[in-house]
């Protein structure tokens, strides 16, 4: 078993709040977090169907079974279970009694905050980090981890990233979408999902993404709504500031994982990504995906957005913290040039008092330093992340 990095982190809610909430993509290794860390806990699963019909039907004795505590799983399966806990931690308030997981992110959190407010603790568990696989001995080059994604069953079970992700794309949209709503053309809906990835990195255009996939606008924004709330995509915000520049105010969207989204580009092999026109939007995307791990690992929320204006100026990553920025530029070549700069001089020129340092993650595997810039090969990340929370603190 691979130990995950939110361990400490759940440790530590559990010990200032009756309950704590673990929503992330299904198997990002939610379950198996929560039975590690709490295993004198009895684990109930939420999505056995007499096990959910006994809570739903008879919630008072399906709990009072369970007055101690227990993890229960794909708790969005029986919401109706929130509000008699809520009785019972407002009777007894004992610390970590409680362990909830949840896949359904926008219903699991507001079913959770509406019953639960001052309650509950909060994390957000996404599929495995690239620090997590170092730690693990399974760190490999940049293309493999591009196309294998996070998701732990691919490292667990030693198969095939395709065959992983076509189970996995089939299983979501066969459970979780038709749990949510009722989709009418599925066939549709998967061809919208896949012209998704082939805009990863871009800025989200709902009426250009609605005409290529043949629905209107207003679909089109729906079904972004029902990925982002089964954790499949994610749209990066722009940053915005009083100052005189016209800046872009459409978000760019990324996937959660870049192993789902080569898949759905049609990708079966790391050299498949290699070759791929996109491949720099992938890296693009495993370096969000991978500072956002990073703070949701540490209980803490997005602090990210990008920096772009009408005149074409742009930074792929901002980092902010109080009046503190930290620029990132995200670069897939190995070879460090000139116009890697280019975009943080730019921005560093808006604003020096709140940036006073920054860095290229690029795809090469030296460390260096141009002037105020660091430059980080992807394996050195996390040192990068550290410092940066470290300057921030």
């Amino acid at each position: 078993m691979i130990d995950r990095d939110m361990k400490p982190t759940l440790l530590h809610l559990a010990g200032q709040y009756p309950v704590v909430a673990v929503t992330g993509p299904r198997q990002s290794g939610k379950t198996t977090l929560c039975k590690a860390t709490f295993p004198d806990k009895p684990y109930i699963n939420l999505e056995i169907p007499d096990v959910r019909q006994y809570a739903i039907d008879d919630p008072r004795s399906f709990l009072a079974d369970n007055a101690d505590g227990a993890i229960l799983d794909e708790i969005q399966r029986a919401p109706e279970l929130l509000s008699y806990i809520q009785n019972m931690v407002d009777e007894n308030d004992q610390a970590g009694r409680f362990i909830l997981t949840g896949s359904q992110q926008f219903e699991v959190m507001h079913t959770v905050t509406q019953s639960l407010a001052g309650r509950v603790g909060l994390l957000k568990l996404l599929p495995l980090s690239l620090a997590e696989m170092q730690r693990h001995g399974m760190y490999a080059e940049v293309d493999s981890h591009i196309f294998s994604g996070g998701y732990p069953r691919i490292y667990n079970t030693h198969t095939h990233p395709t065959q992983v992700m076509g189970d996995y794309v089939e299983t979501y949209v066969q459970r979780d979408i038709r749990q949510l709503v009722q989709i009418k053309n599925i066939a549709l809906f998967e061809t919208f999902v896949r012209l998704c990835a082939g805009r990863v990195g871009q800025l989200l255009n709902l009426s250009s993404l609605g005409a290529d996939a043949g629905v209107t606008h207003t679909t089109a924004r729906e079904w972004i709504n029902l990925l982002e709330a089964s954790y499949i995509i994610f749209q990066l915000r722009p940053w915005h500031a009083n100052i005189s520049k016209r800046l872009i105010k459409a978000p760019k969207l990324y996937f959660y994982d870049t192993g789902l989204a080569s898949y759905l580009l049609g990708l079966e092999s790391e050299q498949h990504v290699h070759n791929h026109p996109l491949r720099g939007s992938l890296f693009e995307n495993m370096v969000i995906v991978e500072a956002m791990k990073f703070r949701f690992n540490r209980g803490k929320r997005s602090n990210m957005s990008f920096y772009r204006d009408s005149g074409g100026h742009e930074v792929d990553l901002l980092l902010s913290s109080g009046n503190k920025l930290f620029p990132i530029e995200i670069k897939s070549g190995a070879t460090v040039n000139r116009d890697y700069f280019k975009g943080l001089n730019y921005f560093a020129a808006l604003d020096t008092e709140q940036v006073t340092s920054g860095a290229v993650i690029y795809g090469g595997t030296s460390a260096q330093k141009r002037g105020v810039w660091q430059v980080c090969p992807l394996k050195q990340m996390e040192h990068l992340l550290q410092s940066v929370q470290n300057e921030f603190s």
